[in-house]
């Protein structure tokens, strides 16, 4: 198998790994008892307008998360070649 064929498996892998790691429990909370009540309150009652405290909490949670896939793979990869 080529290098790029391991790196593309590799980071495939990783990615997986990590969207499972984050849907699977955010889908077990979601369904359980009462949260879809509180989704459509929320929803109704939302402001229309501006970003928000939690909008700008959430893109800088997943641009570190992003980070953390992307220098995990690349220590993966580092100590991978110095063998």
């Amino acid at each position: 198998m080529s290098a790029a064929m391991k790196l593309w498996s590799r980071l495939v892998a990783t990615v997986t790994g990590a969207t499972l790691a984050l849907v699977v429990p955010a889908h077990a909370w979601a369904a359980s008892t009462g949260v879809t009540d509180i989704a459509v309150e929320a929803a109704r009652s939302r402001r229309r307008g501006g970003f928000g405290f939690f909008g700008l909490f959430g893109a800088l949670c997943c641009l570190f998360v992003v980070a953390a896939i992307v220098l995990a793979v690349v220590m993966v990869g580092r100590n991978r070649r110095r063998k």
